[in-house]
C-alpha cells in the first residue's frame, strides 16, 4: 500500500466562504487558536471557562446556570439534547419543514421516542396554531421541538408564542439555533426555550467543533428525573455539568482546549459589536445581496416575512446550470457558495451572509463574479447592473435599514 508524499505542507487556498457554513473567521480568533496549550484542569483554563459561560449567557439572552459549549459540531448539540430528554415512549411533536427538522425527527425515533411530525412545504413555516392544535389532541407531550433557522430553505421559524403553548400543556420546549445565534435575536429566557443550542461555524464565526448549549432549570430537571440512563456516556449532560460546574469541576472528558480559546474571542467579537447593530449589518447585507440577485432572476424561496438575512436561499431559473456556476466561483474567484438539498437540490442556492461573511465587500465580489459568469454563457445579465442594485441600498437610494459599518 503506497503512501501519498508527505514532504510538503498542506497549505489550502483562500476561500471566500459564502455557503451555509462554515463562515469566515476573524484575524483575532485565528490567533487565539495559535496560542499554547494548557491543561483543560489548569486553573487558567478553568477561568477561561467561566469566562465562555457568562459570553454564551449574554449571546443566548439567558440566565441559564446550565450553558456550556459542547465539544463536538452543531448536530452533536442536536443529539445531546435529544439523546438526553427523549426517552423510550416518549411523545414530541417536531416541526419538519427541511433537511433539519428531519433529521431531530430521526434523532427522536433513534432514542425510542415518537416523533409526532407537524410537517410543511419546504420554505414555509410551522404555524403557531398548527402547535397549539396538536397539543391539544396529543398530550401528554414531553417536548416541542422546531428548527428556529432551518438552514436547507433560509427560512424563519417564529417562536415568540410557542414556549407559552408548551407550557401549557406541561411540554418542553427545544430549539436548534445552530444557524440563528449570533445573526438573529435568539431570546431564550424571553421567549420560553427550555434547551437550545447552536454551532460555532455558522453567525459566531468561529471554526466549526464546538456546540453552544443551554438548559433551562425545568430541562435540568427532567434529565434528574430520567427513568433510564442517557443512552450517550460521552453526550450525558449530567456528567458533562459536573465539569463545567464551578464548584465541582470533576474530570469527564479532554476538552478541546484550541477551539474553547478560538469561540471565547468570537464571542468577544460579537459582545463588541453590539447585538443590535450585528443584527443590523445581517440585515442589511441581505438586503443588498437579494436587490442585486433579482436583476439576474433569482428570486427567495421563503416568504418575506420569514427570510433569514444570515442564510439566504433563492430559486433559480431553468436556464441556469446549478452545478456549473458554483463549479466556476469556486475554481476561477475562490467562492464558495451552497446548493440546495433534499428536494431543493439543483433548484436553489444558499448564499450565506454570517458573521465575518456579512460584508458589503463580500457581497459586491459575489454579485461582481456573477455577472461575469452570467454573461459568459449568454443568459440575461446587464454588465454592473447587480452590483449597482447593490450599491444602491447601501447608499440608501432604496428604503432600507441604516447602514451598520
Amino acid at each position: 500500500m503506497s503512501l501519498p508524499p508527505q514532504d510538503h505542507e498542506f497549505l489550502p487556498p483562500y476561500r471566500l466562504l459564502l455557503g451555509p457554513g462554515p463562515s469566515m473567521v476573524h484575524p483575532r480568533v485565528l490567533h487565539a487558536l495559535s496560542q499554547p496549550l494548557v491543561g483543560h484542569l489548569d486553573p487558567l483554563f478553568l477561568d477561561l471557562m467561566n469566562d465562555i459561560q457568562a459570553l454564551l449567557r449574554a449571546t443566548f439572552q439567558t440566565n441559564n446556570e446550565f450553558t456550556i459549549a459542547l465539544s463536538g459540531t452543531g448536530s452533536a448539540g442536536m443529539e445531546a439534547v435529544i439523546a438526553n430528554l427523549i426517552e423510550p415512549g416518549d411523545r414530541a411533536l417536531v416541526g419538519v419543514n427541511g433537511v433539519f427538522g428531519t433529521r431531530l425527527a430521526t434523532m427522536i425515533e433513534r432514542q425510542g421516542g415518537v416523533p409526532l411530525r407537524i410537517d410543511a412545504s419546504w420554505g414555509d413555516i410551522i404555524p403557531a396554531e398548527a402547535v397549539r392544535e396538536q397539543l391539544a389532541r396529543s398530550a401528554p407531550v414531553k417536548a416541542v421541538v422546531l428548527v428556529h433557522a432551518e438552514t436547507s430553505t433560509g427560512a424563519r421559524q417564529p417562536l415568540e408564542d410557542v414556549g407559552a403553548l408548551c407550557r401549557a400543556h406541561g411540554a418542553l420546549l427545544i430549539v436548534d439555533a445552530v444557524t440563528s445565534l449570533g445573526g438573529i435575536p435568539v431570546e431564550v429566557d424571553a421567549w420560553g426555550i427550555d434547551a437550545c443550542y447552536s454551532g460555532t461555524q455558522k453567525c459566531l464565526s468561529c471554526p466549526p467543533g464546538l456546540a453552544p448549549l443551554t438548559m433551562s432549570p425545568r430541562a435540568m430537571e427532567a434529565i434528574r428525573q430520567r427513568q433510564t440512563p442517557c443512552h450517550s456516556w460521552y453526550l450525558d449532560l449530567a456528567l458533562i455539568a459536573d465539569y463545567w460546574n464551578d464548584r465541582s469541576r470533576a474530570y469527564h472528558h479532554t476538552a478541546p482546549i484550541s477551539m474553547l480559546y478560538a469561540l471565547r474571542e468570537a464571542l468577544r467579537l460579537v459582545q463588541a459589536e453590539g447585538r443590535e447593530a450585528r443584527f443590523a449589518r445581517h440585515r442589511l447585507n441581505s438586503e443588498a445581496l437579494l436587490a442585486g440577485l433579482e436583476t439576474l432572476g433569482l428570486t427567495p424561496l421563503p416568504a418575506t416575512e420569514h427570510r433569514l438575512p444570515m442564510l439566504n436561499c433563492v430559486t433559480l431559473p431553468d436556464r441556469i446550470n446549478d452545478a456549473a456556476v458554483r463549479t466556476r466561483l469556486l475554481e476561477d474567484y475562490g467562492i464558495e457558495i451552497g446548493g440546495g438539498l433534499g428536494p431543493l437540490r439543483g433548484r436553489v442556492w444558499r448564499i450565506g451572509l454570517m458573521g465575518e461573511s456579512s460584508r458589503e465587500a463580500h457581497v459586491l465580489t459575489l454579485l461582481g463574479a456573477l455577472e461575469e459568469i452570467f454573461a459568459h454563457h449568454g443568459w440575461p445579465a446587464q454588465p454592473g447592473r447587480a452590483v449597482h442594485a447593490a450599491v444602491d441600498i447601501y447608499t440608501g437610494s432604496q428604503p432600507t435599514t441604516r447602514r451598520s459599518t
